[in-house]
């Protein structure tokens, strides 16, 4: 997610790969006989695989940045760095730069920190064939130059490739950082790139706006998975890339649905708007849909992503169109009104009833990947988004056309459908302030240099409630 944001480039899965993914593709050529009967080994097999995969997601590209996860020593990361030492024998030295992060712990109590893990992992990576060109050293301070002395001395690199990466408070400080100790310059003698002076005037200003917001906003994040916050790591991006771009502080509030559904709304009553995530699971529903009923009542600008869409109908559903009972099979598989549900489990391709049974493979229903589709005139959705969406998929249930004309009848209304089955992409709420519901992931597809325009216009309609509620409160 982090290098889409940074380098404005999109990935897809050619750029991710996994040790499941690898292993998965050596055993399938093993049964087709690829191999000829021969024993399948690590070496050369998984690595063979593991620079095949690389390769490919290089692609044309002049210069590919390969992130090797893991911990040097552990027997799951060995593959892949046999894998890059390979690499750097078949391409040369003067075209591989290997870069290798460390941790500089400080010892508070003492008042030092301490080199010596950084030594250890780079004895590891040197004992494996791989002597690092740079090291990125995490710590919570810039290094003192003694230490840095002294890691280079005993890592075998030099005083200028060791770099401090200290704990910042954005993310999108880290360029300026690393730039200012000229890693970049490092990488490009390495690579013997000649390259023009780095221009990073459009991140000062962003870390600036990051910085200095003029206004604020409170944002109610209801979810299940709050207790951690990375599960949404891409949504709370999101959030403050549009609060760069509309000169506000976003404020968000994770609020645990379980605790809505037990204990009631009042926790969004000082809220400038509530956004609803994916998921997964029956867990926390009646509490989502709690919230989504506070903001359609009381005009609070509301967003529902994926499951947040879904719930927001079913919602709409049994409190507005009279479904009693109306819910999603995820849930339900006896509702009397399956008002989402698998495709599979209303029509197929041929207009036929299919059931799914509990044994079927989750990925076997699941809609991924970016598609696009048109948007409606005259809605708030051709606003933000104009003629046409493409955005990326992850999920399994659709809302079920079948109820669509039940629900626009009482004013729900249905603006961007799939070109061919005709599945509803986004739902709105004419004359609501802002209730809008999008089946899709618009958070895979923000950056922090342009925003995203769903998530721009939510924190643009927060501020405008914002402001209308504090009109409200010295009138009364």
């Amino acid at each position: 997610g982090h290098y889409e944001r940074f380098v404005r480039s999109r990935m897809s899965r050619r750029n991710n790969y996994t040790t499941g993914r690898i292993y998965l593709n050596v055993i399938q050529k093993e049964r087709r006989g690829d191999y000829l009967g021969g024993t399948v080994q690590v070496i050369p097999h998984i690595t063979d695989e593991i620079q095949a995969f690389i390769k490919r997601g290089a692609g044309d590209a002049d210069v590919a940045i390969v992130e090797v996860g893991g911990t040097v020593g552990d027997i799951e990361s060995l593959p892949f760095l046999e894998a890059i030492r390979q690499m750097g024998l078949e391409m040369g030295r003067d075209n591989v730069c290997y870069i290798h992060l460390t941790l500089v712990p400080y010892i508070a109590s003492a008042g030092e920190i301490k080199t010596k893990p950084t030594q250890h992992s780079v004895k590891e990576l040197r004992e494996i064939g791989i002597q690092p060109d740079a090291l990125l050293c995490r710590t919570i301070r810039p290094l003192p130059e003694d230490e840095r002395r002294k890691i280079a001395l005993f890592c075998n690199v030099q005083k200028e490739a060791v770099i401090s990466a200290w704990d910042v408070d954005s993310i999108y400080k880290i360029p300026m950082m690393l730039h200012e100790q000229m890693l970049d310059e490092i990488v490009c003698h390495k690579l013997k790139i000649l390259a023009r002076a780095a221009d990073l005037s459009s991140w000062r200003s962003l870390v600036h706006a990051l910085e200095n917001p003029k206004h604020e906003v409170d944002i109610a994040f209801v979810g299940k998975y709050v207790d951690l916050q990375d599960s949404y790591k891409s949504l709370n991006e999101a959030l403050r890339h549009a609060g760069i771009h509309t000169g506000s502080k976003v404020n968000i509030h994770y609020l645990d649905s379980e605790e809505i559904e037990k204990s009631g709304t009042a926790p969004l009553e000082k809220m400038d708007a509530i956004l609803v995530p994916g998921g997964f699971g029956k867990r926390g529903t009646e509490g989502k849909m709690r919230a989504i009923r506070y903001a359609r009542e009381n005009a609070v600008p509301y967003l529902g992503i994926c499951l947040g869409m879904q719930l927001a109908t079913i919602e709409f559903a049994r409190n507005v169109c009279g479904l009693a009972g109306a819910n999603s099979t995820e849930f339900d598989r006896d509702t009397p009104h399956p008002v989402v549900a698998l495709i599979t489990e209303w029509l197929d391709r041929t207009g036929r009833i299919e059931q799914r049974s509990e044994s079927s493979e989750l990925g076997g229903t699941m809609r991924l990947g970016a598609q696009k589709c048109p948007v409606e005139p005259d809605t708030l959705a051709y606003v933000i988004y104009g003629k046409e969406v493409n955005e990326r998929h992850r999920h399994r249930y659709e809302v079920n056309n079948v109820y669509l004309p039940q629900l626009e009848a009482k004013g729900y209304k249905v603006s961007a459908r799939t070109p061919a089955e005709k599945l509803p992409e986004i739902m709105e709420l004419p004359g609501h302030p802002f209730f809008v519901g999008v089946q899709f992931h618009p958070e895979f597809t923000s950056t922090p240099r342009d925003g995203h325009p769903l998530f721009k216009a939510f924190v643009a309609a927060a501020l405008k409630h914002r402001a209308g509620s504090k009109l409200r409160a010295v009138a009364a």
